[in-house]
């Protein structure tokens, strides 16, 4: 199976899951898919709450491996303008950390966020 076949399956059936991550599945093209939409895990415990008055739907956010994270091996810290807003739930991160692990090109954006006292609904 090729790895351009491969992509597409897999994004067709995360599409419903939950984080800003978009896969470009064409280098040379302005061609995007939605890989999957997730909270922010460990949002009230890093930075999220001094920079929430910053951030804005559409603004990109970095995706940085932690295979070393006390927390599990497939963690991957989400960043926003070099500060840590938290990380893409346990449950949602296999896919993206195994697609970093092999270096692919991975974007990711805010979707969305809502002022909630629910700290999963809010970004």
């Amino acid at each position: 199976m090729s790895r351009r076949v491969f992509l597409q399956s897999f994004t067709a059936l995360l599409g419903g899951f939950a984080f800003p991550a978009m896969l470009q599945s064409k280098p040379e093209s302005n061609q995007w898919k939605a890989l999957q939409i997730s909270p922010v895990a460990g949002f009230q415990y890093h930075h999220g709450e001094t920079l929430w008055p910053q951030l804005a739907t559409g603004q990109p956010v970095t995706l940085i491996r932690e295979p070393g994270n006390r927390f599990g091996q497939r963690t991957v810290r989400i960043g926003w303008q070099g500060e840590k807003l938290g990380y893409i739930p346990a449950k949602d991160n296999a896919a993206v950390s195994q697609l970093l692990d092999r270096e692919e090109k991975l974007s990711a954006l805010i979707v969305g966020l809502k002022k909630s006292n629910n700290l999963w609904k809010r970004v």
